[in-house]
């Protein structure tokens, strides 16, 4: 396997950070996912610091648990406009009901007007 991602030479330390930026903004121990995932401490802290590459079955509850899109990292000559941040965003907004909608919507709303209030 080691042969393999040498010669593809994929490297999984910034879908590791990404992983670990998103459990820690929703707050979330190390020691509380790891016993959620059964896996071992030292796993999840090579995935997330080292690069370490994660089990398929892994990777996926893990992308899936945090809303973290993958294809920037999986194909980066693709790249779009839209950061991880628009993407996950999106993932989150589509779990939402149309009140719940609307309430984002009046939020960007205002956040839009102070912006261009402040920019005048």
């Amino acid at each position: 396997m080691k042969e393999n991602n040498a010669a593809y030479n994929f490297d999984f330390t910034p879908i590791g950070l990404e992983i670990k930026k998103a459990r820690e903004s929703r707050k979330i121990t190390r020691e509380k996912l790891v016993e959620k995932l059964d896996i071992s401490t030292r796993h999840l802290q090579a995935i997330e610091i080292e690069g370490r590459y994660p089990s398929l079955g892994l990777l996926v509850r893990l992308l899936t648990m945090f809303d973290i899109p993958i294809d920037q990292y999986i194909f980066p000559e693709k790249k779009g406009l839209k950061s991880v941040e628009r993407k996950r965003l999106e993932l989150l907004l589509d779990k939402l009901d149309e009140k719940e909608l609307s309430i984002i919507e009046a939020t960007a709303t205002g956040l839009f007007k102070a912006r261009k209030r402040t920019e005048e």
